[in-house]
């Protein structure tokens, strides 16, 4: 019985989780539409961090692999520039369009956790945040590197530099503070 109950609570916290990554990811790129930018920030990656600390790394790859199919879905339907990088599914895109949309994601979901395992405190928390943000950039850009290596050579070093140095700093902070302040309550609340 006891089991069940655990079963059906985490499920409700995942659907929870899912739903706050929806709400986050709509009003972001809500925002962020007033803005005529090639990429913009993202903040859907706050979720998976805090509950890759908070539930563990499972529970983590599952909320990334979800971030990264709201990434190819989003791409597919609000077309930029980078669109092919991301999906599959639009002009340029291929296969690997979903491998750099979806991987770097999953990675969020797991690498926090480890983190704040090895350091358990207020640092932990912070370097967990800001370790999930620069997941996120350090593998897309990666994947992008040796899936899509035109890509470096048609221009996009450019692009690549202004969101190293701008967008993954902004994400890394955000995520650094955010973490620190919310993950505490939801680890005493799951005691």
């Amino acid at each position: 019985m006891m089991n069940k109950k655990n079963k059906a609570n985490q499920t409700a916290q995942l659907a929870l989780l899912i739903a706050t990554m929806v709400v986050i990811e709509v009003l972001s790129q809500t925002i962020f539409a007033a803005f005529v930018l090639p990429i913009k920030p993202t903040l859907t990656h706050i979720p998976v961090i805090i509950a890759s600390i908070v539930y563990g790394p499972k529970i983590g790859a599952y909320l990334g692999g979800f971030m990264g199919i709201m990434s190819i879905i989003r791409n597919t339907i609000i077309y930029s520039v980078s669109s092919y990088l991301f999906s599959p599914f639009v002009e340029g895109g291929t296969w690997v369009s979903a491998v750099i949309a979806i991987v770097p994601r999953v990675l969020i979901g797991i690498f926090p956790y480890f983190v704040y395992k090895l350091v358990q405190n207020r640092i932990g928390l912070t370097l967990s945040g800001i370790l999930g943000a620069f997941t996120n950039t350090f593998f897309v850009l990666l994947g992008i590197y040796f899936l899509i290596p035109n890509f470096y050579s048609a221009g996009g070093k450019t692009l690549m530099a202004t969101i190293f140095t701008t967008n993954s700093v902004a994400e890394m902070v955000i995520a650094g503070l955010l973490t620190l302040s919310i993950t505490p309550v939801l680890l005493r609340l799951k005691k």
